[in-house]
């Protein structure tokens, strides 16, 4: 038996072969075929093939590594050689070279063919051998040697999947080989060396101490990569064919590593104190090992020893864990059947080798192709793109044809619908999930009473303000009453003028602002009704359903939708073999490589051009039989369509189902309308409160500076009290006459501005609320929402500000509530915050009329 068991692993012998000389079919070849020009150019070629073919029939080099590259700079000539010189029996191909292999398995039996597959299939076996002991040689104790190990297993792997999936059935086709260069074969050595490449890192987690939750995963996964081994070993032609000390090794090493996983993992639950579920898999893993070493005869005595360890080991846990469940825990331990599957974590693969072996820059024989080949060659591949672009055009011609017939018949839309199966317009659905998201109708109430908030804090402030300018004023008539002509004092009503006349309009502008938010709730109430509709949840409850008829006098309503829904699936169906057609083509020509058969003939290529587009007739007319059916198809769906909506009325449900669309747009957009006037209304409300706590600073800057003047006059008229009461030999007057209630010491502070004088126009500086919009367009036929009066007043000194806040905090009312014409006032007493009567609403250049 080809096999090594060092390490308790497998290693395959390489394939035996005898001499063989390719040098002398080849050159003959070449030159009958070419010319003996070319023969000469290609020797350095020949020789250098027939170099590495009589080293490959050598006994193998010790040096594993130069033996590996060997076998694989031969493959690669072999996929150079197989395009240009076809070897087989065929008198105008290379008939004199027999390639002869024996079998690896059983070295007595042998293939011969006259075909290159063998040569390939057999070299291809050999690297991934070479590789398997490239895995077994390598010192598994280092980390270094681990990893050479595991990538070598996971190479040996890919060249046995290659072998499996590109080389093996093409060498089956031909026939005679031996089973060890089978399909299922190389199948087998593939799970095989994928064991042990994931066996290694198992070794890995063991010695990096890993949890025992993961060790149990890998432990689980190369024991299925051992049981998919064992089964193909168990499966025809291979159950006859290898030695039973193999099938026991693998069979022991399925049973050795589900224990080991069994084991890992009720460690895992005994640190989780699930000491039932423990037991149950210290039993299952211990039971497997019985079974498997009563069936292994000839395996190798470390795999025994290590298995008896391994069974020693869960046998004295599962007797720890029994006392322990006996004494303390007291659980009942479930039936095996009970227990989940165990998981399992793969950490290799098979490694792809079509890169490793690809000849494309490999320079043999590269003056063999002629430029009429290449010519020819080109020419063909013109043709067949032909014929692909222009059936994928039919094809996508006839699936645009249906996809327009079926939206002209609504199709199948209103089966659908009949089924309760609505949709709206992708465009509107979003439109209303952004409503919906946004807190729908139901939300509005909570923003209006945001605005309600909003408008109460503004005109708290208005009333603190006005409050703060009456007191002073009032202080000032009573010091004025007090002393006569000697209060000198200017009054307070000719210094707060302007103040108060920008309250006023801030007043003025509120109760607009209120009237507006009057017209908001009327608009949200008066649509309630249409707005309701988006409160639908999802929003095609709203819509209306097909009904079936009331009345039916035949009864026929389900047979009439059963034929149309199946006649749908049949164009379905006709959809998509359309696609698969399209695809076939398309892989057609993938696979479509004719350039041997160019290079295998001379002369003219049209013959060969015919026979080789004849193979794409099938698709073409398997492609028209498609279109054909289509098209009798539509018209039989036409006629079942139409006595469809003749039975189901059809057309008053599109015609209720339009107009429920059009509601819900309509309250779309009158929500967006309601929404957009709200968020102006808030803008105004934080804009205005920001203008009116300026003001209000403003007041009390002013009221503390009379304040402090208040202080100084009362001393002077103090003095010159005084100084009359001598002169007349009066008393003084008392104390309490001569200063206010609010007196505080003569000091003034550093950031107190200087007393408030009241300046002429032409020296007062402009009021600081700079306008950005005094550019826009004036209006007078409407009231412009929310909106402060514009400058009428020289400002006042004393203004500290930038910008003027008796302007409107937001441009535009793009609703219909804001467009009424202001309501004529009351004839009656002027309020405290009646606007000057120069005041017009349209002078404020804030508002800009949409």
């Amino acid at each position: 038996m080809a096999a090594s068991i060092a390490n308790v692993m497998l290693a395959l012998h390489e394939k035996k072969t005898t001499s063989v000389d390719l040098y002398r079919p080849l050159r003959h070849y070449i030159a009958a075929n070419f010319s003996e020009r070319e023969a000469q150019m290609a020797e350095d070629d020949l020789d250098s093939v027939r170099q590495m073919r009589s080293d490959i029939e050598k006994p193998p080099d010790p040096s594993l590594d130069s033996r590996r590259d060997l076998l694989m700079s031969y493959f690669r000539a072999l996929a150079l050689i197989e395009p240009r010189f076809p070897i087989s029996p065929d008198r105008s191909h290379v008939n004199t070279v027999t390639f002869i292999w024996y079998d690896a398995f059983k070295p007595s039996k042998k293939a011969s063919l006259q075909s290159i597959h063998l040569e390939k299939s057999a070299v291809l076996f050999n690297i991934g051998a070479v590789q398997s002991q490239i895995a077994l040689s390598a010192d598994r104790a280092s980390p270094a040697g681990l990893k050479l190990a595991c990538n070598a297993f996971q190479a040996a792997a890919g060249s046995f999947a290659m072998l499996r999936e590109a080389v093996a059935p093409k060498l089956a086709t031909v026939g005679g080989g031996t089973v060890d260069l089978s399909v299922e074969c190389a199948g087998v050595l593939e799970r095989l060396m994928l064991a042990q490449a994931q066996e290694c890192f198992f070794e890995k987690v063991i010695a990096d101490a890993k949890p025992p939750g993961l060790c149990s995963k890998v432990a689980r996964q190369v024991g299925l990569f051992y049981e998919e081994a064992y089964a193909g070993l168990n499966t025809a032609p291979l159950n006859q064919h290898f030695e039973r000390t193999w099938v026991s090794h693998v069979q022991l090493k399925a049973a050795q590593f589900y224990a080991e996983a069994c084991y890992r993992c009720s460690l895992e639950l005994h640190d989780k104190e699930e000491i039932a579920d423990e037991i149950a898999r210290l039993k299952i893993g211990i039971n497997a090992l019985i079974d498997a070493k009563k069936s292994a005869k000839g395996v190798a005595a470390p795999l025994l020893d290590a298995v008896s360890r391994l069974e020693s080991h869960m046998n004295q846990n599962l007797e720890r864990a029994i006392k322990e469940n006996d004494r303390v825990y007291l659980m009942r331990v479930p039936q095996a059947a009970s227990l989940t599957t165990l998981p399992a974590a793969s950490l290799v693969k098979s490694m792809p080798m079509a890169d490793v072996l690809d000849a494309s820059k490999e320079r043999l024989f590269s003056n063999i192709v002629p430029d009429n080949s290449t010519k020819s060659l080109s020419r063909y591949t013109e043709m067949v793109d032909d014929i692909i672009r222009t059936q994928a055009e039919k094809l996508q011609q006839e699936s645009e044809i249906t996809r327009v017939k079926l939206k002209d018949m609504e199709l199948p839309d209103s089966i659908l619908a009949l089924e309760g199966s609505f949709s709206l317009p992708m465009d509107l659905k979003e439109d209303v999930e952004a409503v919906q998201i946004s807190g729908g109708p139901l939300g509005l109430e909570d923003e209006l009473q945001q605005l309600r908030d909003l408008r109460r804090v503004n005109q708290e402030l208005l009333v603190q303000t006005e409050e703060l300018l009456q007191k002073e004023a009032n202080e000032d008539t009573q010091f004025r009453t007090q002393f006569g002509t000697r209060w000198t004092r200017p009054q307070s009503s000719t210094l707060t003028k302007n103040l108060l006349d920008r309250l006023n309009r801030f007043a003025a502008n509120l109760k607009q602002a209120a009237e507006s938010d009057a017209r908001i709730e009327r608009a949200i109430r008066d649509n309630f009704s249409l707005l309701e509709i988006l409160n639908h949840k999802p929003i095609e409850a709203a819509l209306p359903s097909l009904a079936r008829p009331i009345m039916s006098l035949d009864s026929n309503e389900d047979a009439v939708v059963g034929a149309l829904k199946q006649s749908l699936r049949q164009l379905e169906n006709l959809g998509a073999q359309r696609a698969g057609l399209e695809d076939m083509l398309k892989e057609m020509k993938r696979k479509d490589d004719i350039l041997p058969k160019l290079l295998a003939i001379s002369g003219s290529h049209d013959d060969l051009f015919k026979k080789e587009i004849a193979k794409y007739d099938s698709i073409c007319g398997e492609i028209t039989q498609n279109i054909e059916a289509q098209k009798q198809l539509l018209l039989q769906i036409q006629a079942q369509n139409d006595e469809f909506a003749a039975i189901f009325n059809l057309e008053d449900y599109k015609v209720a189902r339009d107009k429920c669309c059009k509601q819900i747009a309509a309250a779309v957009a009158k929500y967006r309308e309601i929404k957009e006037n709200i968020n102006e209304g808030m803008k105004f409300y934080v804009t205005l409160q920001d203008a009116v706590n300026n003001i209000k600073q403003q007041c009390s800057d002013f009221v503390m500076t009379r304040n402090i003047q208040s202080r100084d006059m009362l001393e002077e008229v103090q003095r010159q009290v005084a100084g009359l009461s001598f002169s007349s030999g009066q008393p003084s007057l008392p104390r309490s006459m001569t200063q206010p209630p609010d007196a505080q010491p003569t000091i003034r502070p550093s950031h107190i501005p200087p007393p408030y004088q009241h300046l002429p126009n032409e020296q007062q500086p402009r009021p600081g609320f700079n306008n950005p919009y005094t550019n826009f367009p004036q209006q007078q036929q409407q009231p412009p929402p929310y909106r402060v009066p514009g400058p009428q007043y020289p400002p006042h000194a004393n203004q500290t500000s930038g910008h003027d806040f008796a302007q409107p905090a937001y441009p535009g009312w793009r609703g219909p509530y804001y467009n009424m014409h202001p309501q004529q006032t009351t004839p009656g007493p002027p309020s405290s915050y009646s606007a000057p009567p120069q005041y017009h609403p349209h002078q404020g250049g804030y508002y800009r009329p949409q």
